[in-house]
């Protein structure tokens, strides 16, 4: 079972860093693709970056390419998404997510957390 927490978030100014957590707390996490999305009220989830299970594949949205960074820590049951020169527009509910495999993973069709909330103020 798939048990995802997210953390790190929080209110930063434009052109700071963030490094958002996601610990998955079931016995699967070095065998499951994870994932990023982030979500704004009133518009569908965005998909930021998915990562395989060794972290050796990776892929990004183009709105994030460059800026931010998916990485992932099996030691610690752990990914992560480093946030680089944030934007005003980056303001989101930042959601972490698992599946079986990576394409699952960018359709949105895995595992969810509950979301580590970001804004950024210009």
């Amino acid at each position: 079972q798939v048990q995802l927490a997210e953390s790190g978030g929080g209110l930063v100014q434009a052109r700071d860093s963030l490094r958002l957590s996601c610990e998955d707390s079931g016995p699967a996490f070095s065998i499951y693709p994870m994932g990023w999305f982030r979500q704004v009220p009133g518009k569908e989830r965005e998909f930021l970056a998915a990562a395989s299970w060794n972290g050796e594949t990776t892929e990004y949205a183009d709105s994030v390419k460059g800026r931010f960074t998916i990485s992932r820590e099996s030691t610690k049951n752990t990914a992560y998404l480093q946030m680089t020169s944030l934007k005003p527009e980056d303001t989101a509910l930042y959601l972490c997510t698992a599946a079986t495999a990576i394409r699952s993973v960018r359709s949105g069709l895995g595992y969810w957390g509950q979301g580590t909330q970001v804004t950024v103020s210009s």
